[in-house]
């Protein structure tokens, strides 16, 4: 039996986004977007919520381009609000489309949101050693900083706990701990 992060249940979902996803590099900005939403629409909720709705709202926000989810109309916002696949959250919801259109800006002024957000770590994802889940964090001065920076752009819900967790996710930050059979693979 493959011994996972003590965050990961016997959900097969769970298991199969530790073991492929979590902690792995992503360059590409089309699923950068897709990580920065998703993870904004956990804020306060379990990332399993997100997971088990992560095909619903990829249907519901266009394969979450950027490009299209910028140019929502009114009536595009009250029919997501309608959809029950997803998390109806207002704030989230139009916060999702201002994303869209500042990550377009990002990408614009720096060639991609990639060479943007991975600057922060000189292109390099920081590989820490935790052994146990007291050691994780759920913030760190970085995740601070690009927060802060991210917030100055305009981004909504990019608080610095969500950040850590967006770092996570797309491997700037590999926080699998040394028990994880990942942790070596890595």
């Amino acid at each position: 039996m493959k011994h996972r992060c003590f965050w990961v249940t016997d959900n097969e979902l769970y298991k199969k986004y530790h073991d492929q996803e979590w902690g792995v590099s992503v360059y590409d900005d089309k699923k950068l977007f897709e990580f920065l939403i998703l993870e904004t629409f956990q804020a306060g909720l379990s990332w399993l919520t997100i997971l088990n709705k992560r095909e619903n709202f990829r249907k519901a926000f266009d394969n979450f381009n950027c490009k299209m989810i910028a140019l929502y109309s009114e009536i595009k916002y009250q029919e997501l609000l309608k959809d029950q696949g997803i998390v109806r959250n207002k704030l989230k919801i139009r916060g999702a489309i201002i994303n869209a259109q500042l990550f377009m800006k990002v990408q614009k002024e720096f060639g991609s949101f990639s060479t943007f957000i991975w600057s922060y770590v000189n292109d390099n994802p920081i590989i820490n050693k935790f052994e146990t889940r007291e050691e994780v964090p759920t913030k760190t001065l970085l995740s601070d900083i690009i927060s802060k920076d991210l917030k100055k752009l305009g981004f909504k819900f990019v608080g610095s706990t969500i950040i850590y967790a967006y770092m996570q996710a797309i491997g700037m930050v590999t926080d699998h701990t040394t028990d994880c059979f990942r942790s070596k693979e890595v």
